[in-house]
């Protein structure tokens, strides 16, 4: 399983500028759009510095269909890399991103703490300080087995709560564009209201399983409804 918050520490935070598109206020995240085909490892403006388990970071900005996007694989390993953003979810809460899943880590489960990988996982961290005890971390992720649309808890971290948002191999291989009101669902799983959002992470992991895995990842933004 994946804990983003270590890679968060240590990030100088910045402030993304707003732009608009389509007449929407945006807070663009990621588009790869400024990195060379064929770079791997961790994208520049990106920061790994996990503290547990061995990342490979094998990673690569690819030309995927029309689509630029990083390509992430995982075997048998855990690999995270975050961004530091300040995203004001009252102005933009809506979270759009694009993501294709190739391989599952076989017999993964959310649900179970020694089952806990996903090909894909988008995690939206608000740091807290102690930040390693009140920290509050939503993962957006793709599950090999818990069910769409499961709200979870971490088996591993009580920092972390899932939203399954695909699940199983239905759609492995395509292209598909997620819509998430992060406003909504912080307010959700919180009961309160959310701060400005700190910090944006991307993960694989197979580690737990001792399996593969391989997904992609496009672009990431923030808009108005």
């Amino acid at each position: 399983m994946t804990r983003p918050l270590g890679a968060v520490a240590g990030v100088i935070a910045g402030l993304l500028a707003l732009a608009v598109w389509a007449g929407s206020a945006v807070v663009p995240v990621e588009d790869w759009s400024k990195h060379p085909v064929g770079a791997k490892g961790i994208p520049e403006g990106w920061q790994g510095g996990q503290t547990w388990g061995s990342p490979a970071y094998d990673f690569a900005v690819v030309q995927e269909s029309s689509l630029k996007a990083l390509h992430l694989r995982s075997q048998a390993d855990s690999s995270t890399i975050s961004k530091a953003v300040k995203v004001n979810l009252k102005e933009t809460p809506v979270l759009e991103w694009q993501w294709k899943a190739v391989t599952l880590p076989n017999g993964a489960d959310a649900r179970k703490k020694d089952t806990d990988d996903q090909a894909l996982q988008l995690y939206l961290t608000w740091e807290r300080f102690p930040k390693r005890i009140r920290s509050r971390i939503i993962g957006y992720i793709w599950d090999s087995a818990a069910p769409t649309g499961s709200v979870l808890k971490s088996q591993k971290t009580g920092l972390i709560t899932y939203v399954v948002v695909r699940s199983g191999a239905t759609d492995l291989g395509k292209w598909l564009s997620e819509s998430r009101n992060v406003y909504e669902d912080y307010k959700r799983i919180y009961g309160e209201e959310p701060d400005a959002l700190d910090a944006v992470s991307i993960a694989i992991d197979s580690d737990d399983t001792k399996s593969s895995a391989e997904a992609y990842v496009g672009a990431i933004r923030f808009r108005t409804p």
